[in-house]
């Protein structure tokens, strides 16, 4: 008996590796995938019948007899189809091969045929109650070696002589049960990958499409940012004046202006607000929004700089802040009056000399409290100063090594190259900054603005 079961076994199983070649075929097709994402249609059903009909029908024929009766893996296509595509398919192909194995005749046809379309039948109930999901590799083995079990009990209480079904079960139950849970666990972790598989597909195309949203997005906010920077450089009498901004990411904090105050005498802004990317965009525009506000009439750097902070500090309810030097250039005087607002101060290097005076004053960043207390403070240019306004994106610059580019750094650029125009020397700063950090990534945006105080030759030729 020992010999039988294994001869058995060993050939049910050569069988299921048969199937198992032909399952991973058909769970490529079309109508298989279909079935898979729920799109249930009369024709993939059909398709799915018939070819889950003819694995119920090989399983019969590639059987192996004992005691005149075939053992098989004849209800691995039904139970498959029904997990898989419901009760449609799982009777549809349980009819097949159940009416195949009828007509094979035997003491056991009635029983193994019975028992082939009620599992088809149960597995596609079992379909419907795991609300039309398949039930997983785990629950598709435990099903099989049930419907297994149910096959065998049912030729104890159908077949007779019951004296020859008693032998038959004992010879082909154990091998049956364990051929078709062999064969539903393979063909249950092909189909629990191709699910797998598809999710990922799907969840990289939707994070694909949410990207390439994020992405339109950004550029519509770089958009709108860039237009709230000014157009074109103002022209001033006596003073040669550039500017630029380079952002960390599609958009970024830093911002500069130039406001119009009276006839001669001209707002100059440079800001850096806390934190990157969007956020710091919609701060950007609050910051310069209120700034502008406050800049009119004939208020000192002092009065502007107060009120816009306590603007700011009533609006900011995320904790952002912005740190802004804020100075009015009085074009016919040649002087700077100017409030620092705990922003990087200013450099300011003699035409002549290269003697180097720092724009410093007390005050803190705006939008950390209401009724800060600010300095103004003032120094007079002459012709050839160059007045250096930038952010923390150009000394805080890395190279590969993650040295920082350095006030030192930018003071000998300016120093070396104080005889350039405004614009010049700011293409000058930015080349240097983009090379010494060459290869690494940007990690804060770059605001330059110059103010040169032009010798009078300098400005017949500008003129």
């Amino acid at each position: 008996m020992a010999a039988i079961i294994d001869s058995v076994l060993l050939t049910l199983i050569e069988k299921i590796c048969v199937i198992v070649v032909a399952a991973y075929l058909i769970t490529r097709t079309r109508s298989f995938s279909e079935i898979l994402d729920g799109r249930l249609t009369a024709k993939n059903q059909a398709v799915m019948v018939l070819i889950f009909g003819a694995f119920s029908v090989f399983g019969t024929v590639s059987g192996v007899e004992v005691f005149g009766v075939v053992a098989n893996v004849r209800d691995l296509g039904p139970v498959i189809g029904g997990l898989v595509g419901g009760p449609v398919v799982g009777l549809g192909a349980s009819l097949i091969g159940g009416g195949y194995r009828f007509l094979q005749g035997g003491f056991t046809g009635l029983a193994c045929s019975i028992a082939t379309i009620l599992a088809g039948s149960l597995a596609g109930l079992v379909y419907i109650l795991n609300r039309r999901r398949f039930v997983g590799v785990v629950g598709a083995v435990i099903l099989s070696a049930l419907f297994e079990s149910l096959h065998m009990l049912l030729v104890l209480l159908i077949a007779e002589p019951q004296t020859e079904a008693v032998l038959v079960v004992r010879a082909t139950a154990g091998p049956m049960i364990v051929s078709n849970s062999v064969g539903a666990f393979i063909f249950a972790l092909m189909t629990r990958n191709l699910i797998r598989e598809r999710e990922t597909a799907l969840e990289r195309d939707e994070y694909h499409s949410e990207l390439e949203k994020k992405r339109l997005e950004l550029k519509i906010a770089q958009e709108i940012q860039q237009s709230f920077l000014p157009d074109a450089v103002p022209r001033l009498q006596g003073f040669d004046l550039a500017a630029t901004s380079l952002p960390a990411k599609e958009v970024g904090g830093d911002f500069y202006d130039f406001i119009s105050i009276t006839e001669g005498r001209t707002g100059l802004v440079i800001a850096d607000v806390s934190g990157k990317s969007v956020p710091a965009a919609l701060f950007m525009v609050l910051s310069r929004a209120m700034v502008r506000a406050s800049a009119s009439g004939e208020r000192t750097a002092e009065e502007v700089a107060k009120i816009a902070n306590d603007l700011i500090a009533a609006d900011s309810k995320s904790g952002m802040f912005v740190t802004l030097f804020y100075a009015i250039l009085d074009q016919e005087a040649r002087t700077l009056r100017y409030v620092n607002a705990g922003h990087n101060p200013p450099l300011v290097l003699s035409g002549d000399t290269g003697d180097l005076t720092l724009l410093k004053t007390r005050g803190i960043a705006m939008g950390v409290m209401e009724d800060a207390e600010m300095e103004e403070r003032k120094i007079k240019l002459s012709e050839g100063d160059v007045v250096v306004f930038y952010t923390d994106g150009v000394t805080e610059a890395v190279d590969y090594g993650l040295d920082q580019f350095g006030v030192e750094r930018l003071v000998e650029i300016v120093r070396f190259n104080r005889h350039l125009s405004a614009a010049d020397l700011v293409e000058k700063i930015t080349g240097a900054v983009l090379a010494f950090s060459e290869g690494e990534p940007q990690f804060d945006d770059i605001t330059l603005m110059v103010l040169k105080g032009e010798r009078k030759n300098e400005g017949e030729l500008r003129a």
